[in-house]
């Protein structure tokens, strides 16, 4: 029995060496998906959550892992009448910089618009059960310049009042830190 010209064995070594290094890659770039937490809870609805005064608390670590700074946040969230939602955020770091952000969310078909004035590439906030998860793009200080950093950003509600953000900054690809910080609702 012949086996078709796909299935044949890799011709030598080297062919099997790429083979495992292309079913690695692949299998690292796979990645959680909205769909896995779409009949988790507490339900996760952004206009819920995002009302009012939160506060926040988290770390950020650089590509190996070390935390390199902390910082706490304050959070003013509102929604008008058209459904258009404000965060208006202030960070404060533990070496003493504040970091302000407004971010803009703007009802779409996908979930919302999301846009802040830092935000060099705008994204989506989608969400399913309890999870919401962003992507964009973000200039942040750099030495005496700036540089553009890809957040993929992911949130889980814990408890009605608390929840967990994980996010993955990233540049050409290569994960170059994190931030982990839990928001929540001031009583």
């Amino acid at each position: 029995m012949q086996i078709p010209g796909f299935w044949k064995k890799p011709a030598g070594p080297k062919s099997q060496v790429w083979l495992w290094l292309s079913v690695l890659f692949l299998a690292g770039c796979a990645g959680p998906s909205l769909d896995d937490y779409r009949d988790r809870g507490p339900e996760l609805v952004p206009d819920r959550f995002f009302e009012g005064e939160l506060s926040a608390r988290g770390v950020v670590k650089d590509f190996s892992g070390e935390v390199i700074r902390t910082f706490d946040a304050d959070i003013d969230a509102s929604w008008d009448e058209n459904g258009v939602g404000t965060l208006d955020e202030v960070f404060r770091f533990d070496d003493g910089e504040v970091q302000t952000r407004v971010w803009t969310l703007t009802p779409s078909d996908e979930g919302y618009h999301a846009d802040a004035g830092d935000v060099v590439e705008p994204g989506t906030m989608r969400w399913q059960g309890n999870a919401i998860n962003m992507n964009y793009v973000l200039r942040v200080a750099y030495g005496d310049g700036t540089i553009d950093v890809r957040m993929d950003d992911w949130m889980y509600l814990i408890t009605p009042d608390t929840l967990i953000n994980q996010t993955t900054m990233s540049k050409w690809g290569i994960d170059v830190g994190k931030l982990v910080l839990v928001i929540s609702k001031k009583p």
